[in-house]
């Protein structure tokens, strides 16, 4: 008898399209991103695999811990090799909106301990945005195979813009892009529609179609705002702001202001629900569950 044909290869982010999980309300929340360039090749873990300086490597582990900063390792596309002298940098997105960053260098591992003073400091406002594309096959293989497509083509429209980053969450929704500290998550990606987003949102226009969320808000509020971006189209970053969320049982009500004169606040209601247990990763064996949350009705209120 022959052998018996293997099964296919799982892939989740071609699972998570057959069963078109939603993507609005899926960004992880966090206002502040550390990035160190590390061209070479990226452990599993990210920052905790690498082998640096141990007072070092703790050091910035703890400053990062005690702002709930996320730690992300960057390398420009197709390059692997450095001439020894690599960038990190502190993003902030402040309560008021600001964008803010801090950059510096590192040839030694001690160098890095720059990283906490950063933290401390307000850093500069008014730089362009950093446009992060998870490439981190070792993470999960769907980030790379539909990450590094995506970087490519955003490198060759910003080079100065675009890095290729480690994890940052929701693999099944390869290609991942994060524009920080901006703190906006798209999904679903390929390279067309990957520079199309990345077009439009430096023109400071956020299109529905692939918003995972606003990394300032929580999945609830994510998700009525981008349900206003799907009725009423694309706006501005900071255009809706959400003046109150109230919980009621199963859901919420976000009520949204624009900034638009005489327009009226919206009333989004918002309801979840536990989805069965599925795998999520390329990886990961084990079986989870996640929570969907989606818009039920959006109400202006006039008044």
């Amino acid at each position: 008898m022959g052998a018996a044909n293997p099964a296919p290869r799982f892939f989740c982010a071609d699972a998570a399209r057959l069963r078109n999980d939603p993507l609005a309300g899926t960004a992880p929340y966090g206002t502040t991103w550390i990035l160190i360039e590390y061209p070479g090749g990226w452990p599993p873990n990210g920052f905790d695999g690498l082998a640096l300086e141990p007072d070092t490597k703790r050091l910035v582990f703890s400053a990062a811990q005690a702002v709930r900063a996320r730690i992300l390792l960057i390398r420009r596309h197709g390059r692997r090799t450095s001439d020894g002298t690599r960038r990190w940098a502190v993003l902030r997105y402040e309560s008021d909106g600001a964008h803010r960053q801090t950059w510096g260098t590192w040839t030694r591992d001690e160098d890095l301990a720059g990283i906490a003073v950063a933290l401390d400091a307000p850093g500069d406002r008014g730089a362009r945005p950093v446009v992060l594309v998870c490439a981190h096959g070792l993470h999960d293989a769907c980030c790379a195979v539909r990450g590094r497509p995506v970087s490519r083509a955003l490198s060759k429209r910003w080079p100065d813009l675009v890095w290729e980053c480690t994890h940052v969450g929701g693999d099944r929704f390869a290609a991942n892009v994060l524009v920080a500290p901006d703190g906006v998550y798209y999904g679903n990606l390929d390279a067309a529609s990957a520079v199309t987003a990345v077009e439009e949102h430096l023109s400071d226009r956020v299109h529905a179609d692939h918003l995972r969320g606003y990394t300032n808000l929580f999945p609830p509020q994510q998700t009525a705002v981008a349900a206003l971006l799907a009725r009423f189209g694309p706006a501005g970053r900071h255009h809706y702001a959400v003046e109150d969320t109230t919980r009621d049982n199963d859901g919420w009500l976000v009520r949204l202001t624009a900034r638009t004169p005489r327009s009226p606040a919206y009333d989004v209601d918002v309801r979840s629900h536990r989805t069965p247990a599925r795998q999520l990763t390329c990886n990961g064996l084990s079986l989870s569950s996640t929570v969907v949350y989606e818009a039920q009705s959006i109400v202006a209120d006039r008044r």
